[in-house]
C-alpha cells in the first residue's frame, strides 16, 4: 500500500547532487513526482511518472487527492517551500498532516549570501504573485530589495520600470543559476540592467545608495503646524493625496488640540495631521491609525524625521482597533471609506465629553454620508468648503492655479 504522507521536497540549482540523501531516497522510490516545468527539469535521474504544475496550483491539489494512498508522492519546489513556495497553499487546501516537508536553501538565501549582505530587514517579495506596481510603494523606502522575478517582470523590465517612475538611486544585482555550474552574479546601475539578457533562474536585489534620495527634504526649522507638504514622506504614486498644509492647519485649529490632549488620526496616510497634532500635544498623546501596510510605515519614517516621541502609529482597521486605545479628545478622520456612517458613529460614542471630531472630505457623496451621519450625533455640524488657488508667475505676470476643492465638518460633543 502506497504512503499516506505527501513529501515536499525543495530542489536547488544543482538538482539531486544538492539533496541530503533521506530526500534522494523519497525521489527515487516515489510513483509520481510533481512539480513546475522548471523544477522537474533539474532531476532528469527520475524514472516515475511526472506531472508538470502550472500556474492553477487548484490542479496540484486535484491531483493529490485522486492519488492519496495509491502512489507514493512527492512535490518538488525550488528552494524552501515554504519561502514563496507550494508548501503553504497545499498545506491549507489539504491540512498540515498529511505533508512532510523538507527544505533547500532558499535562492533568496544564497542571493544575500553572494553579495554578502544581511536581509533580515530587508523587503522581499514574489513578483509572480505580487505586480510590480502593487509593491512599488514599498520599494521606495527601503533600504535593502529583494525581489523573486517573473518572467512578465524580468531584471531588464523592473530596472526600465524603476527609471521610469524616477526610482533611480538603487544598485541592482542580479544573481542567475545560483548553486549551479553557470551560476553567475551581475551588478550595476539600473540603466546598465536594462539592456541586459539574463537567464529565467535569477533573484535581484536592490540596494539603496548612501545619499537616501526620494525622502523627506530636510528643512532647518519645523513649524509646529502647516509644514510643506513636501516635509513628508509621501506614498508615491499616490503624492498629492497628503491633507495639504493649509486645509491641515484649519483642521488642527478646529480640533482644539490642548497640551496635554489625547488625539486619534483615524485614515492616518503619512501621518502629517498626526505628527502636528504630535507638536501641539507635547504632554500629551497621539496615535495614527493605518491600515494600509506601506502608509504605516511611511509614518514611522516621518515620525523619525520629525523627532516627536509621543506619536504611536497603529496598523489596523478603524473601528477594531479602538477598544485597545485610550479615549481621545480630539478626532481627525481623514478617510472614510465606504462604510462612513458605522465608522463616525462608533468615532464619536468613544470621544470624551466636550471633545471634537473634524472629518476631511473630497467628494460630494462622502460630503453627503458624512453630514447626514454627523447631524444625527450632535448638532450643529459646521461645514466648510475650501477652495485654494496658488499664485504662479507667467512671464511678467501673477496668475492663480486652482487646487482641488476639499470639505472639513467638525462637531463639538
Amino acid at each position: 500500500m502506497a504512503e499516506a504522507t505527501i513529501h515536499i521536497i525543495g530542489v536547488g540549482s544543482d538538482g539531486m547532487a544538492g539533496l541530503t540523501g533521506h530526500a534522494r531516497q523519497l525521489l527515487t522510490s516515489a510513483d509520481l513526482v510533481l512539480g513546475a516545468e522548471i523544477t522537474l527539469a533539474l532531476l532528469p535521474e527520475l524514472t516515475c511518472q511526472r506531472l508538470k504544475l502550472g500556474n492553477h496550483l487548484q490542479d496540484a491539489v486535484a491531483a493529490l487527492e485522486a492519488n492519496l494512498g495509491k502512489k507514493r508522492m512527492v512535490v518538488v519546489a525550488g528552494g524552501d517551500p515554504f519561502f514563496y513556495g507550494v508548501a503553504r497553499y497545499l498545506c491549507d487546501r489539504l491540512g498540515k498532516d498529511r505533508f512532510d516537508v523538507i527544505p533547500h536553501v532558499s535562492s533568496m538565501q544564497l542571493a544575500f549570501a553572494r553579495i554578502k549582505e544581511s536581509w533580515e530587514e530587508s523587503f522581499l517579495t514574489n513578483l509572480a504573485t505580487h505586480s510590480l506596481e502593487s509593491v512599488l510603494d514599498r520599494i521606495r523606502i527601503a533600504e535593502t530589495v529583494g525581489l523573486f522575478t517573473s518572467e512578465e517582470e524580468d531584471p531588464p523590465t523592473i530596472a526600465r520600470q524603476l527609471l521610469v517612475r524616477g526610482l533611480d538611486y538603487f544598485r541592482a544585482y542580479v544573481c542567475e543559476n545560483l548553486g549551479g555550474p553557470d551560476e553567475r552574479v551581475t551588478q550595476g546601475e539600473l540603466d546598465e540592467i536594462q539592456d541586459m539578457e539574463f537567464s529565467a533562474l535569477n533573484v535581484m536585489i536592490l540596494k539603496r545608495k548612501p545619499d537616501r534620495p526620494d525622502q523627506p527634504r530636510a528643512p532647518g526649522k519645523f513649524r509646529r503646524f502647516g509644514n510643506p507638504d513636501d516635509v513628508f514622506a509621501q506614498s508615491r504614486p499616490k503624492s498629492g493625496l497628503i491633507t495639504q498644509a493649509k486645509v491641515r492647519a484649519i483642521a488642527l485649529a478646529q480640533m482644539d488640540i490642548q497640551p496635554a490632549s489625547v488625539v486619534w488620526d483615524i485614515g492616518a496616510g503619512s501621518g502629517s495631521v498626526a505628527i502636528e497634532a504630535a507638536l501641539l500635544a507635547h504632554l500629551g498623546m497621539v496615535y495614527a491609525i493605518e491600515q494600509d501596510l506601506a502608509d504605516f510605515h511611511l509614518i514611522e519614517t516621518n515620525v523619525q524625521t520629525f523627532g516627536v516621541h509621543n506619536l504611536k502609529a497603529i496598523h489596523g482597521t478603524a473601528p477594531a482597533v479602538f477598544a485597545d486605545l485610550p479615549p481621545p479628545d480630539a478626532i481627525f478622520v481623514g478617510g472614510t471609506g465606504k462604510e462612513v456612517t458605522r465608522l463616525l458613529q462608533a468615532a464619536f460614542a468613544v470621544l470624551r465629553p466636550g471633545g471634537r471630531l473634524v472629518v476631511n472630505l473630497a467628494t460630494l457623496e462622502s460630503l453627503n454620508a458624512a453630514y447626514g451621519t454627523l447631524k444625527a450625533l450632535a448638532s450643529p455640524v459646521q461645514a466648510l468648503l475650501v477652495n485654494l488657488a496658488r499664485g504662479t508667475d507667467q512671464l511678467e505676470t501673477l496668475r492663480f492655479e486652482a487646487v482641488n476643492p476639499t470639505f472639513l465638518l467638525w462637531v463639538h460633543k
